[in-house]
């Protein structure tokens, strides 16, 4: 197949790709907002769309640890043809929209990177894979992020319920929290626009350095960074709804201060990560916030098995989606019979996926009812029903 109709076919993916991200990760910025009543859902996507939108443009480490660290390059350039990267690309897309429509724990984020190193190693051998950059830029972050989230989140949550009291008498206390999350769940939209959006503008760095159109290192040109921009931006605000459906039950134990506790941490464990050039899950980075912030109230307890379940699903997805973007190489070393195989099965998928989706339409009616991943982790942690200290002192 001729190579600049390759090029456009993965541009073309890797921005749907973006876009699926953006509705697939909506709820980790406004998960808790729209749970303790910050925003109606309908301004809390808007406004999630539109910071990723500038976030994206905010830096390029992360894509720059895609396109030129974790494949290798060889004298002629990156060892990884623009047909495997299609052929990683589909995978990834495959075990994305897959998990998002069964709602299992998944991250986009490790979907790509397992789909892209399954490619490679089809195509070019074990050895084009750098697994130390693997190792310190994605596997490291992935197990440690979501306990630095939460360690800060849990340290944030006792800090704000030891300086406050609950002189308004509402049952949810601390209300003023409430208007504190505006700011911190927007400040996790920016930061997700910061490293979610950059790993598409890798992907579409990495298949121009490897077809010869930039040279190697290249930064990501501001034609590619505006197009991942607006991608992961329209598909936060036209797919969140399905992903929001189930916070409304997941996270119903979530108070202000609580979530304004788990956004602060998201948004500071993200955006440093952004800036060392870690690619972090942003999905795995806000369950850690929401259960360190949970085991910072009083009467907090943990439910091992649905915790472990989570992480099963975090494990996986790497593994998974290698294994898929393995397969869909092997029938793209066919030729052009097997790259067109690889379309066919990836515009099904999808077409199905969305056909299914449709039985069960989500929109800002309806954006309360049902479960995600953040809401989820809401469940991990079991909150007891205590009395305050002071209570006594109040009824006198």
């Amino acid at each position: 197949m001729d190579l600049t109709l390759i090029v456009v076919l993965v541009i073309a993916l890797a921005l749907f790709f973006d876009f699926t991200n953006g509705f697939h990760d909506t709820a980790n910025a406004m998960a808790t907002p729209i749970a303790t009543g910050a925003m109606r859902p309908k301004i809390a996507v808007a406004l999630a769309a539109a910071l990723n939108l500038v976030g994206a443009f905010l830096s390029t480490e992360v894509a720059k640890t895609i396109s030129g660290g974790l494949i290798k390059e060889g004298s002629g350039g990156v060892q990884i043809t623009p047909t495997m990267i299609l052929a990683g690309l589909i995978g990834a897309i495959i075990w994305n929209l897959v998990t998002w429509l069964f709602g299992l724990p998944s991250s986009s984020s490790h979907a790509l990177f397992g789909g892209l190193i399954g490619a490679a190693i089809v195509g070019a051998g074990v050895s084009s894979v750098d697994y130390i950059v693997l190792l310190d830029k994605v596997i490291l972050p992935a197990l440690l992020s979501p306990v630095i989230a939460g360690l800060v989140a849990f340290c944030a949550t006792r800090l704000a319920y030891a300086i406050t009291r609950r002189y308004d008498n509402l049952p949810d206390g601390r209300a003023g929290f409430r208007y504190a999350q505006i700011f911190s769940s927007s400040l996790v939209a920016l930061a997700h626009g910061t490293n979610d959006a950059q790993k598409t503008m890798g992907v579409i760095t990495l298949v121009l350095i490897s077809a010869g159109v930039l040279g190697p290192n290249a930064n990501p040109p501001v034609l590619v960074i505006t197009a991942c921009a607006l991608a992961i931006a329209i598909g936060t605000y036209t797919g969140g709804w399905r992903i929001i459906r189930t916070l409304g039950k997941g996270l119903t134990d979530v108070k202000p201060a609580q979530g304004f506790a788990a956004e602060t941490a998201t948004a500071a464990t993200i955006l440093a990560s952004s800036h060392l050039g870690f690619a972090l899950s942003t999905t795995q980075v806000a369950s850690g916030s929401v259960i360190g912030s949970g085991l910072g109230r009083r009467g907090s307890s943990v439910r091992w098995g649905t915790a472990g379940r989570i992480g099963l699903g975090w494990l996986m997805t790497l593994p998974a989606s290698a294994i898929v973007g393995a397969i869909t190489a092997f029938i793209a070393l066919l030729g052009t019979v097997g790259v067109v195989i690889d379309l066919i099965i990836a515009v099904g998928v999808i077409v199905a996926i969305f056909a299914i989706s449709k039985h069960n339409n989500v929109d800002a009616r309806n954006a309360l009812e049902g479960v995600n991943e953040v809401a989820e982790s809401g469940r991990v942690v079991k909150i007891r029903k205590v009395k305050p200290k002071n209570a006594k002192r109040r009824a006198a």
